[in-house]
């Protein structure tokens, strides 16, 4: 019997991030894969996020002892977290080659899209995780392509997209809210799509996965369960549908404990 298929997923080092990413790797072992999670040693230290199903090990972002708290700016970590991360990145997959469990392909978050360089090096297939809405993401990617200008004017107001009601400023994510704020956030934001998107908008459709929560929230459910069209594609009212589902399984159980604890208390 051949080896499973084993992926390597690296989160941005930021908790909202790494759960997202644990989350789609717990997913991914559910189907058969072997899942490996590449956290920084800062976040490993203090996080300490743990799985009985996905292998956990640690990249170097070069600020071990403190991450990104212990760096002069942002700009000075995400420069470090590019040249650290690469070079560890690259150590951890001939780590694994030569424990005889190789990678067969990264999953990395579109927020270092360095890694895809790791990846071609090592020749690995690389694939984009975006880990924030579909609508935001959206949105920066229009601004990425000039479609729309910051500061926005006035006069393009309300904004208006397909499937969404008029947007208003306040509407905004929140780097085009407030326009000029922490300018290399906004930098690293943009830089997500750079040679991602539209190189797989020309081999794939792009598809949405989720939600990307821990299953305790979904009644223990790992992944989401919805039926898809002819085109692979869950429509909005099928979503929808699922939700409502998981939360009226989440009030049934909560209905159920507010039972038993009155009981408990008659009984005392």
């Amino acid at each position: 019997m051949g080896q499973r298929v084993h992926v390597l997923a690296i989160p941005y080092p930021s908790q909202g991030h790494v759960n997202p990413m644990l989350q789609f790797s717990r997913r991914l072992v559910s189907k058969g894969l072997k899942a490996t999670l590449a956290i920084t040693t800062y976040i490993s230290n203090t996080m300490r996020p743990q799985s009985s199903t996905v292998q956990i090990d640690t990249i170097s972002d070069g600020y071990d002892e403190g991450g990104f708290y212990q760096a002069d700016s942002i700009q000075s970590y995400l420069s470090a977290l590019e040249a650290a991360g690469s070079k560890s990145l690259a150590e951890l997959i001939k780590k694994y080659e030569a424990l005889g469990q190789p990678f067969d392909c990264i999953i990395y978050d579109a927020f270092i899209p360095w890694a895809l360089d790791v990846a071609g090096q090592s020749n690995l297939a690389g694939a984009a995780f975006f880990t924030q809405a579909c609508v935001v993401d959206y949105i920066y990617y229009l601004v990425h392509h000039g479609k729309l200008k910051v500061p926005m004017e006035p006069s393009t107001l309300p904004l208006s997209l397909q499937g969404l009601p008029l947007l208003q400023l306040e509407d905004m994510p929140s780097f085009i809210y407030v326009a000029g704020s922490y300018p290399a956030y906004f930098e690293l934001l943009l830089k997500q799509f750079v040679n991602v998107v539209d190189t797989m908008c020309r081999v794939c459709p792009l598809l949405t996965i989720g939600p990307t929560v821990p299953s305790a929230y979904l009644d223990n459910r790992v992944g989401i369960r919805v039926k898809v069209d002819e085109k692979g594609i869950a429509r909005r009212e099928e979503i929808e549908r699922y939700i409502r589902e998981v939360t009226k399984g989440r009030e049934e159980k909560r209905r159920r404990r507010m039972l038993r604890s009155g009981v408990i208390w008659l009984k005392k």
